[in-house]
């Protein structure tokens, strides 16, 4: 498990950079130098030769149309988005110096086996890959963390894919709706805690949803992985800008996310030093219902519980029946460990 993810003492936050950089390596490091002043832990691309992805008819989705040509097929756009090794080399090496991960999705084994071969050490498939048998039964084979995105599947087929992996430690599950953007109606955040009792197994969230609240309920939820589309500038020409988050944006973003750790806090459920206080004021201790001499055999009917807490502790009370009082004590007065034997 990657140093980052092992232990999940924080949310890890992807900016997903995704196909934003438009075939620009420049584009691409000025997004690896914003997610990092953003606050994200991981930064994420794709790697796909486009002849082994997608047929020369393969239509666009809807969404694709937004800040594209209309005219330029599915095929020419992801051929025109596409980056060669060199250049994903070249942006591991740079995310590495800026110290961010770098994490890509590789849409085939042989892509997965580049990533592999150069090191890098969190892979993210893409919930259309759910069911590429050939790219699974690779990435099984490697010592590495996988993080399985899952739109537009249903428990069958994550059943199928997760019976590829002998070993679950490494396995991350994000929940996702793939729908850009997704409609709060429809976001499910409760499948969150399905996939999480289900398969016994971590999950996150792929965000596709409009602002920040969506991200902060997942986290709420036990999301322990959020991602999120990232880009310089929204109107941009591109399938996945308009859905994206600028700079401004994904600072909030990561921002929120943070202060809801925050505010979730600890699972130890104890009386914190802040509270100590209050506890003291308005807590209550035994004391006295009448004026009693000295001598005198405590009784249930000698007690009652009066602010501050400064005598002794009501849960104590059965210790105390039937001993004897060592000093005179009125009415009202608190009963302390020394005043009996």
């Amino acid at each position: 498990m990657n140093k980052y993810l092992r232990n999940f003492q924080q949310t890890f936050i992807i900016a997903e950079i995704g196909v934003n950089h438009n075939g620009s390596l420049s584009i691409a490091k000025k997004l690896i130098n914003k997610a990092k002043e953003a606050g994200a832990d991981a930064v994420k691309f794709q790697s796909y030769t486009t002849e082994n992805l997608a047929s020369h008819n393969t239509p666009k989705a809807k969404y694709q149309f937004d800040h594209n040509s209309k005219n330029e097929s599915h095929f020419k756009m992801l051929k025109k988005l596409e980056l060669n090794f060199k250049q994903i080399y070249k942006l591991y090496k740079y995310c590495e110096k800026k110290k961010i991960e770098f994490i890509s999705t590789p849409y085939d084994v042989k892509n997965a086996k580049f990533l592999n071969k150069i090191g890098m050490k969190i892979f993210k498939t893409a919930s259309a890959d759910i069911n590429d048998f050939f790219l699974h039964e690779y990435l099984s084979s490697i010592k590495k963390t996988i993080i399985i995105s899952t739109g537009m599947t249903n428990l069958k087929e994550i059943k199928l894919c997760l019976k590829k992996y002998k070993r679950k430690n490494n396995i991350i599950l994000l929940h996702c709706i793939s729908c850009y953007p997704t409609p709060i109606e429809i976001l499910n955040l409760n499948n969150i805690e399905t996939l999480q009792n289900l398969f016994n197994i971590r999950v996150g969230f792929s965000d596709h949803s409009k602002g920040l609240e969506a991200a902060t309920l997942a986290v709420s939820k036990g999301a322990k992985v959020i991602e999120k589309h990232f880009t310089l500038n929204k109107k941009m020409k591109g399938p996945d800008h308009k859905s994206s988050l600028n700079f401004s944006e994904f600072k909030k973003f990561v921002k929120a996310i943070r202060r809801t750790e925050m505010i979730l806090g600890s699972y130890e459920k104890k009386c914190l030093d802040e509270e100590k206080d209050m506890k003291y004021v308005s807590t209550k201790s035994l004391a006295l219902r009448k004026n009693i001499k000295i001598g005198h055999k405590i009784t249930k009917n000698d007690l009652k519980l009066l602010r501050p807490n400064k005598g002794i502790h009501s849960v104590n009370v059965d210790k105390i029946l039937g001993k004897k009082l060592l000093r005179n004590k009125k009415l009202n007065e608190h009963l302390l460990p020394k005043d009996v034997k």
